[in-house]
Formats: structure tokens, sequence, C-alpha cells
């Protein structure tokens, strides 16, 4: 019996064994996503006669005799190009109930099944599908289509700028249509017929923390029907590269190859087996015969500092590799001190300390790291060029590491990024991409590779797992008096980011607190775990986390507010900004100051909340439960430093709209809003007149990439430039054509009104065609100067003292985001990073057991934070301009993931006396320190 899939027969028959994912998307519904595979996140739901199951673990072969509906065919608009949509993918659409989208047909899916009753219990409902992003609020409102927008807190004045498209708007996401009708096309969304002869790779990985290979045996995997080649250590480059991605290459140590003869992790890559379908190749790679040589392996990085350690990369020179210490497993150090912290204890009148932990966490993007390689052939073989499609943040990093490590010249490589499911800095590696490159560039076929989820928690990269030693002393009078941390930050196998991460975490998360005496002793340290890389605050979230608490502390010990104390000793515009270097960063400067008002918005928030809970009389959980408040702050700054590059093409179109091409990848970061929305303003026109092309090298010179919050001050701030002047062009060439003195030329909607005449775009297009001329501008920025943003948190909570329960019955955050571009979109931003930073604080954990195993490598093992774990989280801005951000704009990415966790576990501490200095604070971890520790009564501070 055949398959109905959208109201067709499908023109296949399943494989034995093959489940309903997969066959879909080999029909062409690459709505149908993969996010897991084992029936955990719900990214690939479909309807089977009506009712939603997860197709990844449906066998394709029961749907034979069913009606299958994807979310192409939730409505046809998808299949028929048509502008009907599903009352719920017009709702999603409306209430931007997604940011990355990869998640959202699968949300869709599961929510257009539901009656009244459901939608009224969203936690349970929706228990089958993740998000990363959001948070859930936009979802929950897309699904009961509940009408919002970014204006419904306070929006820091932006609303009374805001025109219809253009800054300050809610300008609805330009691919929001695509998304919900799932035509937006993410890295493997390519239809079969444009890479004819596709072959797939997969690895063998290494079972062993520490080996040396022997000797590779692939005869038996060469004799599976399939397999067309096995690539191995004596196939790949010798050169040896960091898998991170920067501006600067050697910011990171030279410490990895493709394929190397020393593995040091346990799910380091072995071999590489590229076969006609991932079956073959699969059963390839366990055809391979491995014979190791077993090396003394270290698993902490206290163990690893000691002498006689095994040493990692102890072959390496240091110089060259630009490793501080490889034989002692030192990748990077920092040594500091700021006047005389000896003398500053002394001053004290009291002094805290503690040590404090925070754990590997993973990424969880939903879309895995993908990439798919090819060559694109050209008259001369010599002019060949290797084109990859990666899920990357970076595309011209890529392109420029590929070029390096295969010794090809930059102009014979073309990298492509389409939509990406999720970043959160672990895209800004490469980890597929020189893979996929080997093979095709060896075979000169199309050459893909899909990482499992098994493979994102196993063999990619985590947070950096931080120890800090915390000592901190204060006056009475609650003034800071000395600062002293020694950081010993686990690198993992690699070296990729450990610098970066290392020093950024030592930066602004110290110099945002007035102190005359400060000390920092950091090593970022090799062990053979799994490598940890970029994550969202690289660095800051850890030591946020110890200094924040360690804040709390001092306040609780001279009996002072918190808050107070943070007002007390925070920086102030015309303070230095001072952590490890004694003089401030000679770029970074107050371009607008918020900090102040957060601290006031967070403060009154928590006041109104407690207000509420009293006069609802729901003040009192009764026996066992005590409440508190806590709170923390952070600084970041905008830009991250020695240069971040954008380059930003734009040009009239005949029909009077505008095209700009930027480098920018789109991941969820709202990055193409952005840019259409600058664009517009300055051009007087709607963010839906400015069409934005991204991702690709082959569009503009070169960009850094879309990290470290430089999607909106650095990429947008090229683009702006772009379109000031392009706007002037404009108003010359309709100037000339009317007759008049630009002076009294002003941009319109779609038009030029020159005096008393209308001159439409359309027009001034002609008339410069005929000229000869190109209407058509570029913009560049480097990412300096820079500014700082500010971010406080604030919660309530509720503890039962007998159980280790923990409610949150409030959560708050205030932003200084300068002058918001887009408020719904913004808000987003923020509510993601709360719902990913609540995760990290109470649950996740990348536990790696007694021989370097990771354990949590699966999503039902690893608990990401559910529609049910989520609080609405009340989101306000501060009322601030920045003189260096694009239009008044600051950053607002990762840094409303940083205070999150030091707020919560203060607010712990002032409910129940115990303080938490590792993270996560699990139930069972309250539980037993509860236990331990007679808590005290609630007490307001």
């Amino acid at each position: 019996m055949a398959i109905e899939i959208n109201g067709t027969a499908a023109e296949a028959a399943p494989r034995p064994g093959q489940c309903l994912r997969t066959f879909l998307r080999e029909q062409g519904n690459f709505g149908v996503k993969k996010g897991c595979d084992g029936g955990d996140c719900g990214a690939c739901t479909v309807h089977v006669d009506g009712k939603p199951v997860h197709s990844c673990i449906y066998p394709a072969i029961r749907a034979e005799g069913h009606t299958i509906t994807t979310i192409e065919g939730l409505s046809g608009a998808g299949v028929s190009g048509g502008e009907e949509l599903h009352p719920v993918q017009q709702q999603f659409l409306e209430n931007q109930g997604f940011q990355c989208g990869f998640c959202t047909a699968g949300m869709m899916m599961t929510a257009a099944t539901f009656d009244e009753e459901q939608k009224a219990n969203l936690p349970r409902s929706l228990k089958g599908n993740l998000c990363r992003c959001t948070g859930y609020r936009s979802i929950a409102d897309a699904v009961c289509g509940v009408a919002r927008n970014g204006q419904d807190t306070s929006d820091g004045g932006t609303a009374a700028l805001a025109s219809s498209g253009q800054l300050g708007d809610d300008v609805p996401a330009p691919a929001g249509h695509a998304v919900v009708t799932g035509t937006a096309r993410y890295t493997l969304d390519v239809p079969a017929e444009q890479l004819p002869g596709l072959l797939h790779l997969k690895l063998l990985r290494s079972p062993h923390a520490h080996a040396r290979i022997v000797s590779i045996d692939t005869t038996a995997a060469l004799q599976v029907p399939g397999v067309v080649a096995v690539f191995t250590h004596e196939d790949a480059p010798a050169q040896l590269f960091s898998t991170a991605q920067h501006e600067i290459y050697t910011d990171d140590p030279d410490d990895t190859r493709v394929l190397d003869d020393v593995v040091r992790f346990i799910g380091q890559r072995v071999a590489a087996v590229v076969a006609e379908s991932v079956g073959a190749a699969e059963a390839g790679a366990r055809a391979i015969k491995v014979q190791y040589e077993l090396l003394d392996a270290v698993f902490s990085p206290q163990d690893a500092l000691l002498p006689g350690a095994p040493a990692i990369h102890g072959e390496k020179d240091a110089e060259s590799a630009r490793i501080s210490r490889p034989q002692d497993n030192v990748v990077a150090e920092a040594h500091s001190e700021l006047g005389n912290v000896e003398a500053g204890f002394a001053e004290a009148d009291f002094i805290h300390e503690n040590t404090y932990q925070t754990q590997r966490v993973q990424h969880v993007a939903m879309e895995t790291h993908a990439s798919i390689a090819w060559i694109e052939a050209a008259g001369n073989p010599g002019e060949d060029r290797l084109v990859v499609r990666s899920s990357s943040q970076v595309p011209f990093l890529v392109r420029r590491t590929l070029a390096r490590v295969f010794d090809l010249p930059e102009a014979r490589i073309r990298v492509v990024a389409g939509r990406v499911g999720g970043g959160f800095g672990g895209k800004q590696e490469v980890l597929t991409e020189d893979l996929v490159a080997m093979a095709a560039l060896k075979l000169r076929r199309p050459v893909q590779v899909e990482f499992t989820r098994t493979e994102q928690f196993t063999a990619t990269t985590t947070r950096h797992p931080f120890t800090i030693k915390v000592k901190a002393g204060t006056s009475r009078g609650g003034r800071l008096t000395a600062l002293q941390l020694d950081v010993v930050t686990n690198t993992g196998a690699y070296g990729n980011h450990a610098p970066g991460v290392m020093f950024h975490g030592c930066g602004e998360s110290l110099a945002v607190y007035n102190c005359a005496n400060k000390k920092v002793d950091a090593q970022a340290v090799y062990t053979n775990t799994v490598p940890a890389g970029a994550f969202r605050g690289y660095g800051l979230s850890q030591m946020i986390f110890a200094i924040e608490s360690a804040v709390d502390e001092l306040a609780v010990g001279i009996g002072m507010d918190p808050l107070d104390f943070r007002l007390k000793n925070m920086v102030r515009p015309g303070d230095h900004m001072l952590s490890t270097n004694p003089e401030p960063e000679e770029d970074v400067f107050y371009g607008s100051y918020g900090l102040d008002q957060c601290v006031a918005l967070v403060r009154d928030a928590l006041e109104r909340g407690e207000k509420r809970y009293r006069d609802a009389g729901l003040d009192n959980f009764g026996p066992g439960w005590v409440t508190g408040v806590g709170s923390a702050l952070s600084m970041i700054d905008t830009v991250p430093p020695r240069g971040h590059f954008a380059h930003t093409r734009l040009r009239l179109l005949p029909d009077g709209t505008f095209d700009a091409a930027v480098g920018t990848a789109e991941f969820g970061n709202g990055t193409t809003t952005v840019h259409a929305q600058l664009a517009a303003t300055a051009l007087c026109t709607g963010a839906s007149q400015v069409a934005v092309r991204q991702s690709d090298t082959d569009l503009v010179e070169h960009d850094t990439g879309a990290f470290g919050s430089a999607g909106t001050v650095v990429a947008g701030q090229a683009t702006l430039l772009a379109a000031q002047e392009l706007a002037l062009r404009i108003r010359a060439a309709a100037a000339a054509l009317a007759g008049v003195a630009e002076a009294d030329c002003v941009l319109e909607e779609s038009a030029v009104r020159c005096g008393e005449r209308l001159v439409t775009l359309k027009e001034v297009f002609d008339a410069a065609q005929q000229q000869g001329m190109e209407l058509a501008t570029e913009g560049r920025w480097g990412g300096t100067p820079r500014s700082v943003a500010f971010n406080v948190h604030g919660f309530r909570v509720a503890v039962n003292t007998g159980t280790g329960e923990l409610r949150i019955l409030q959560s708050v955050q205030a932003a200084d985001a300068g002058v918001v571009v887009n408020p719904r979109q913004c808000r987003g931003q923020i509510e993601g990073g709360i719902a990913q930073a609540l995760g990290v604080a109470l649950y996740e954990e990348v536990r790696v057991n007694d021989a370097g195993k990771v354990t949590t490598d699966i999503l039902r093992q690893y608990h990401i934070p559910s529609f049910a774990d989520v609080p609405r989280s009340e989101v306000y801005f501060a009322a601030t301009n920045d003189r260096m951000g694009p239009l008044g704009a600051k950053s607002m990415s990762e840094s409303p993931f940083n205070p999150v966790a030091p707020a919560l576990a203060n607010a712990i501490r002032n409910a129940t006396g115990v303080r938490f200095a590792s993270l996560p604070i699990a139930r069972d971890k309250i539980y037993l320190a509860l236990k331990d520790a007679a808590p005290t009564q609630l007490t307001r501070i």
C-alpha cells in the first residue's frame, strides 16, 4: 500500500528498518527536522491520520496505508507557495514564536492538534517538544493566540522613536513565512537533484582517553557494499590548526590535526568512512580494525597540574604551537596584581573565602553540526572551487582555516551557511567542514556529514568548567578592599578557545567593580576529556557566578542590602574599568550607562512582586517552606577585542526596493531583521523593502562572524554606514532629475520629495541607469571603539526545607541595550538567555566518568529546560542611547545569560541561609545541604 504524504502518494517505498523521518526527507519534506533521533525533542513531529507522532522513532513501513501530513502540508501554503496559512502557523508568525526556527515545525505540528483543554495545560501538552532559543513565552503566546509585542514591558522609550518597519519597531523576521511553512532551508535541506552522486561520511571514534594508533586495517571496511573510501591519519594533512575560529587565528593554539595518530579523549576521530549511504558508512566504520598503544591519561585539571602528570601535548613546541607550557599541560595563563591585596585584606572588616565550581554544559543547538562539500568545476581544472555548505556562525573564518589546512588559495574556496539551527558559540568551530573538504577534494564527489546527538555530547565541545577560589574583603561601611581569585579552567583534550575564555572570564566580571586591590592567577589546563570551547558568555558566566556569590556574602557579612552593596561598589561613568591590567582597555568606553537604572528596575519589580504575593495572600506556603530574594549584575564589552570586521554591500533595485549583502549568519540571533531595520531607517523606508542576502563568502569581502554579540554593533554598523551613504546618493540623483538643490530633497517611503515634486525610487533608478551609474554603496566596520552593556537579574524563590523543592515565584531582568532596535526580538533574546541559564543553574551537566567517558550522551539523560521548567520573566530596558552603537544600539545576545545563575544562588541563600558554591543546584543537592544545615528563618535583605 502506498504512503500518502500531504495528499500525494509517495513515489518510493521505505527501506527495511527506515524511520519515517528520513523517508519523508528523502521525499523532499525538509520541514521534518532531526534534533535527536531518539523521540526526545519533537523537531520531527508529523501527523499520522491527524495525530502527532515523533517520526524519528516511527517505522516508515507502519505508515503504509495511512495519511501523513508534514508542516509543508499543514495548510498547503508550503507546498503551493500560497499565502493561506493554518491558524497555528498564522499565530506563530504574528507572535514570532521562534528564533532559529529549527524546532518550530515540530512545535506547530503538535500544537495544531490541541483542543482548548490542552491549550490550558501547555506544560503537559508541549512536554514532547523542546526549544533551546526562545524561553517558550513567545511559543505560549503563539499557541494560545495571545497578541503581544516587545513593548508590553519597559522599553527604555524606544517605542516613542519607532516608525513602521524602522528603528524601535517590532519588525517581523524576514524569514518568518518560510519558517512557519517549513520552507526555510537549513544546512542539509538541499534537494537530491542538486547534489548528484552525494556520498555520506561517518566517523570511527576512539574508545580510549589517551592512546597512540599503532596500526589501522581498513581492508574489511572497504569490502562493505557501498563504501567508497576510508581516510586515516595517513591520508590527512600534517598541518596543525585549532578548531576555534577567531579573527586572529594565532589567538588559539595549533594543537589539532584533521585525523591524528594520537587520540586524546574518548570520542576523538580515528578514521572517516565515505559511502553511498549512511548505513554503509556506519557499517564500514564498525569493520575497521585498530591497534592502540594505551597511554596514561589524566581527567581533572588539578591532577594534570601535578608534577609527573601525563603531558597531553608534551611533544609540541611551545612557541610554534602557542601553548604556554605544554610539558605542564598549561595552555594559557594570566598572573596579575593591581594594588596590594595583602594590604587590602588587612583593611577589611569582613573577609569571605570560598571555592566556586561551574560544570560542563552542552550548547544543545537543535540542529547538530553538519556540512556538505563538493567541487564546483571550472573550465580550467586548476581553477575548480571547493564549495562547503555548513552550519557555521563563521563562514569566512572557516574558509580561511580550510585554505590553511589544505594549502589552497582562499579564492578557490567558497563557504555558505544556510539558515543555522542555533549556535550559542558551539558553531564557532571547524568540526565537520575539514572532513567533508578532505573527502570531496580526494573523491571529487559531493560528501555530507551530519553528527548524531550523541556525537554532539561526546565529540564536539562544551562550556569550560571553572574552579575559582575567591577571597574578598570589605570595610564595615560596604567598600570593597580586596578581590583575589585563583582560577583553573578545564579545556579538555584540545585548547580551542582556552586562552580567550580564560582571559575574557577574568575581564569584565572584575572590571565592573571598583576595588583598589585585585589579584588574579589563572590557568587553562589540558585534560583527557571532551574538549571545551566557546559558549554563551565566553567565560564570563562562570566567573560572574563566583564573584556575584561572593559579593552577596560580603553584604550579608556586614548586614547590608546586597543591591545597596553593589550600588556602592559598581563602576560609574568616569571610573576606570580595571581587571588584570593597571590601565583600562584603550578602546573601551562608556558609550552609555544604564547599570544604575537596571538595578532600580529590578529592585522595584521585586518589591512590586512581593506586594502582589502579599495582597493575594500567597506569601505563606505553609510549614517547611521559606522564601527569599536574590540578585546579580553583569557587564560585557559590546565587541570582542583586537578587531571584529564586517562588510556590507547595498544597492537600489529597479523596482525601488533594496538589496543588502552581508556576511553574518542567521541562527536565531536576529541579525537579519536588524540589518533590514537599520538600513530601512537610514533610507526612510520599511524593513520589508530591504532584502538581505547573507552568510556566503561570495557576497562580501570579509566578515569575522556572528559571535561575541557582534551581529548588531559591528555588522549592523557596516550596514548602517552603507545605507547612510546610499541615502545621500539617492538624494543627489533625485535632485539632478528634478532640477532642484539636494537640500530640498527628502527621502520618503519609496520616493524622494524634491520640492513640490515626488520622484519615485523607480524613476531614480532608471535615471541613474541611463547615465551608466549604479546606485550602490559599501559599508565597513572594524569593531572599535567599543562600549559596555549591562544586565541585572533578580529572583524571588520558595524552597521546601524538607524535600529540597525549589519554586521560582518571580524572575526579572533589566537590560541596558541602548536604543532597542527591535523590542520584541530583543526581549526574546533575553528570555531565551534566561531559560538556558536556568537549565545550567539547576540541572544541566555533561557528566564524565572516571575513565573519561561522557555518560550523558542523549537528551533524555541531559535535561534542558522544557516548557514546564521555565517561568515567565519580566523584562525591562534601561533608557540609554549609546554613542558608539548603530543609532544608539548595544549588543544583547550573550549577556542576558550571565547574571542568572548567581542571582538564583543568592535567592536560595537568602531563603535558606545555605550557600551553594557549585553548579548545578539540583534538587537533591538542595535537599542534602538543608538536611546537613539547619536553615535560617526568612530574612529580607
